[in-house]
């Protein structure tokens, strides 16, 4: 009954306050009132907060620009943790565009969409996002390409680091885009260390329902989350993405282990 309540009350919070945020930020691309980053930012900080999700942070995001943010993938709501600590925009399955309410924020948040599994335009997708590096931005990629159990980092796949290479191509003035690696653990829920088994409660794997698994976490709430910022890579014009993906894979292999290892207390970030 208390969980059922809860996610009644956090529903009608979200359903208060998105409508508005969402009119706004169609405002702002249009107008550049505000940077396009701001409000999607605060959306997520309200969004983990309903969900109960508290945030750890080791290291900053890159100062340089561009910068290609590469981590590994657990759930949904990685984007929310990322996009709370930052204005960034991020690399999604094309497939996300068409998706009631969630393709929409993520079309207000100017995410690029990606089809990973059509190699032959594997290409002009990494053109696509080595556009929007070479005016300056700040992309997460989530190099995986898919989402794991929380345990472990699955193989990156090196085809869109190409995006670094498409940025410096399209750039002549251009000499490095950072790469910066960066982990996401989910440690604790309820202030106590998870262990193999319950680090799945965070985890949305393959063909499980989205709906009903926002519902777990609203209904359970009270979860930790440790996000470890790299060292920046420097991509230059004569690096090789495929060095570039391992060299990230075990950062951010080795950071998520750390994480797991030893997770942060239990307290507000």
């Amino acid at each position: 009954m208390i969980g059922r309540l809860r996610i009644a009350v956090m529903l009608a919070l979200v359903v208060a306050v998105t409508p508005g945020a969402i009119l706004l930020q169609m405002a702002v691309l249009r107008t550049r009132l505000m940077h396009p980053g701001t409000l999607p930012r605060l959306w997520h900080r309200f969004a983990l907060r309903l969900l109960g999700i508290r945030v750890h942070v080791e290291g900053v995001p890159a100062a340089g620009r561009p910068l290609l943010i590469v981590a590994n993938h657990v759930s949904w709501s990685d984007i929310c943790v990322l996009g709370s600590l930052g204005a960034f925009s991020f690399v999604a399955k094309a497939d996300m565009a068409a998706w009631p309410v969630f393709g929409l924020l993520a079309r207000l948040q100017r995410s690029v969409f990606v089809e990973r599994e059509r190699t032959r335009a594997s290409h002009l997708q990494a053109r696509e996002l080595g556009d929007r590096l070479g005016a300056g931005e700040a992309l997460v990629l989530f190099a995986e390409g898919t989402t794991y159990d929380g345990n472990a980092v699955g193989p990156f796949k090196s085809t869109l680091f190409g995006a670094a290479q498409a940025a410096l191509a399209g750039q002549p003035g251009l000499e490095t885009v950072h790469v910066q690696p960066v982990s996401i653990a989910y440690t604790r829920l309820h202030g106590m260390p998870m262990g193999r088994f319950h680090r799945t409660h965070a985890a949305w794997i393959g063909d499980m329902d989205l709906v009903p698994h926002i519902g777990g976490l609203l209904r359970e709430g009270g979860m930790d989350v440790e996000v470890r910022f790299g060292d920046p890579i420097p991509f230059n014009r004569g690096s090789n993405r495929k060095e570039i993906a391992r060299l990230t894979e075990a950062e951010v292999r080795r950071s998520m282990s750390l994480s797991l290892r030893r997770p942060r207390p239990s307290s507000a970030r």
